[in-house]
């Protein structure tokens, strides 16, 4: 399908519009944030080797990504019931997280409110009905869901809110990799034919691009769980709506290449904690992020790496999408092993420094 000028620009302003009204409200919300007692301070923290800064900083910035995706939104995209369910949803996530970056909740309260939020998207027709089978040898092409359509969606829904959260341990890193997955499922929209999805998309990117000057390293304000809890949400249900109605083996295999870093890192975190026989909620310090920083890596470092990283699984969604899965296998292949080269070299590089800075301390 031929990509309109028309749509273009549709997506250009809604990206625009949420870029500036998340540009000029953040200060606005960090105002607030501090006068609300939302502020993140290491020193009255139970585990303070887990936090990457020793100032207070104000959270709750999630809100100004918030209120740009939601007035672009509103402005752009046709209100239909199941983006009325989604952001209804997200409204439930949103007010959710600013209590929490006030007056920390429980964990298990938090994780019933997001079932209930996803529920009134599911519940509103956002659901996978079915998926490609990923057996290309297979006689049948798809596995229709059925009855399962519903708790497979629920657990994707949830999933993914909490995956974006957990990434959430670098100054500008949930952030800078939504916006990168948003742009990258921007583009396969656009390709597809999905002008709902694209404008979702382009306004959740700009609400992201807008937020980020003041979440780079070091971070004037953080997002919170008021923001990275509404991105896992919003971009889980969109890809609902776009990637998963696809009929062909892109709807099985591209969400997870978009959203890979925070799946294989809440994954591992997840398998992790119950190999050491601890809840799977239970907060530690051996995150990818964190084991990166162990390595040498700055947290400047740390968080390009983990962009690139992104950035190269989102181009490989694009090629699976364009060109097929062996030119993106590839393609992929190609990217892990220069990327363990590098890894590999900046590794060997530090290493003798560390053990001198070891020695020198014993």
């Amino acid at each position: 399908m031929p990509i309109s000028l028309e749509l273009i620009g549709q997506v250009a302003a809604a990206l625009g519009v949420a870029f500036l009204i998340a540009l000029i409200l953040t200060p606005v919300v960090k105002t607030l944030a501090v006068k609300m007692g939302a502020v993140d301070d290491p020193s009255k923290d139970k585990d303070p080797e887990r936090r990457m800064h020793s100032d207070p900083i104000p959270r709750m910035g999630g809100l100004a990504i918030v209120l740009g995706f939601l007035l672009s939104t509103l402005i752009f995209v046709p209100l239909t019931t199941q983006l009325q369910g989604a952001l209804l949803g997200a409204v439930m996530i949103v007010v959710l997280g600013v209590f929490d970056d006030i007056y920390d909740l429980r964990a298990k309260f938090k994780l019933v409110v997001q079932i209930v939020a996803a529920l009134i998207a599911v519940m509103t027709g956002n659901v996978i009905e079915a998926l490609s089978n990923p057996n290309i040898f297979s006689s049948n092409p798809y596995w229709e869901l059925g009855i399962l359509a519903y708790p497979i969606t629920l657990i994707w829904i949830v999933a993914m809110t909490n995956a974006v959260n957990l990434i959430d341990g670098l100054d500008g890193l949930a952030c800078g990799v939504s916006s990168i997955s948003s742009m990258t499922l921007l583009v396969i929209a656009l390709l597809l034919g999905e002008p709902q999805v694209a404008l979702l998309v382009a306004a959740l990117a700009g609400g992201c691009l807008g937020f980020l000057p003041y979440n780079m390293n070091p971070a004037k304000i953080f997002m919170g769980d008021t923001g990275s809890t509404f991105l896992g949400y919003i971009l889980a249900v969109i890809s609902v709506q776009g990637l998963f109605k696809m009929y062909t083996l892109i709807s099985f295999v591209v969400p997870f290449l978009l959203f890979g870093l925070p799946i294989f890192d809440t994954c591992f975190a997840f398998i992790r904690r119950i190999a050491h026989g601890q809840s799977p909620m239970h907060a530690d310090r051996s995150h990818v992020h964190h084991r990166l920083i162990d390595m040498g890596f700055s947290q400047k470092q740390a968080v390009a790496v983990l962009y690139v990283i992104t950035a190269i699984l989102g181009l490989s969604a694009v090629v699976l999408t364009t060109s097929g899965a062996v030119k993106a296998m590839l393609l992929l292949f190609a990217f892990c092993v220069a990327g363990a080269v590098a890894l590999s070299v900046f590794y060997g590089a530090h290493r003798p420094r560390r053990d001198r800075r070891e020695e020198e301390e014993k």
